[in-house]
């Protein structure tokens, strides 16, 4: 299933999760779904998505795909986290930039207020240096520590689209990144959530960012270092990954510091972001700064 959260727009409401039919949405609150939120539907197992497929299967679409906004598929998550030089030739962008390579996997934090929707505008806050990262996104679903590579998949609930957007002149104010990643509105994701059991192999994947439709980033994610499981294992040997929080997994080259020049997002700038089997964002570079 392709599981949204969307606001309609002419009856507003607030938010609401539903899930993508057709050209429509089907509100899980109105076919009688029993979890009111995707991080509730994610932590229930997979009798529960079974049983919200059954609903969507019996129902017709409550409104238009057009007619509603979609936003982030997730609510707030607890973490938000991303592995740094993930891809071996943007490994090599950052060699010609003096990025120190790493000994072990390099993750940093994103923090969970910079989440936006698939369509949402990006504001450049304070920095002069904008880039783009388009990456695969993973939501854990079953409570993840010490898990074994073998055992990570079971612990993913679905797939999504992420544009780790970075404030490159900020970022290296740490040794984390953390402070570069995470300006308000730097984490568009989306535009829903497809569930694990509709994705045969997220490393068999290809992904690609355009930029005002020219084509900057394109690879596959078959060429991680360290694929998702590895991620996983890695990751929960240091702590708990709970229901609900998100991993991005590594962008490959072709990121705007990495140009000769470089080139960095502009006001205006679209950026689109896509994966096959799972779909796009696109988001608009807007000023002024926040």
């Amino acid at each position: 299933m392709k599981l949204v959260r969307f606001e309609k727009g002419d009856s507003g409401g607030g938010a609401r999760i539903g899930a993508v039919k057709g050209d429509g949405v089907v509100d899980l609150a109105a076919v009688g779904c029993r979890w009111p939120t995707i991080i509730a539907l994610a932590g229930a197992g997979a009798d529960a998505l079974d049983e919200v497929r059954l609903l969507v299967e019996r129902s017709e679409p409550t409104v238009a795909l057009a007619n509603v906004r979609l936003l982030a598929p997730i609510e707030r998550p607890g973490k938000y986290l991303a592995i740094g030089m993930n891809y071996a030739k943007h490994l090599e962008e950052a060699d010609r930039l003096g990025v120190a390579r790493a000994k072990h996997q390099t993750w940093f934090n994103k923090q969970t207020s910079c989440i936006s929707g698939p369509y949402d505008d990006i504001y450049p806050g304070v920095t002069e240096k904008l880039d783009y990262e388009v990456e695969l996104g993973a939501v854990i679903g079953k409570p993840a520590k010490r898990v074994s590579e073998a055992d990570a998949p079971a612990h993913v609930f679905g797939y999504f689209v992420a544009n780790d957007v970075s404030a490159r002149d900020w970022q290296f104010h740490t040794p984390t990144f953390t402070m570069g990643k995470s300006f308000d509105t730097h984490g568009p994701i989306g535009p829903w959530i497809v569930t694990a059991d509709e994705v045969t192999d997220p490393h068999a994947l290809d992904l690609r960012c355009f930029v005002n439709g020219e084509l900057r980033q394109s690879s596959n994610t078959g060429q991680m270092i360290h694929n998702l499981w590895a991620q996983i294992a890695y990751v929960s040997t240091a702590f708990t990954l709970e229901t609900g929080d998100l991993i991005a997994t590594g962008t490959p080259e072709g990121v705007g510091v990495g140009m000769e020049p470089p080139s960095f997002l502009q006001p205006g700038d679209i950026v689109r972001c896509e994966i096959d089997g799972i779909g796009a964002i696109e988001n608009k570079v807007i000023a002024p700064a926040i």
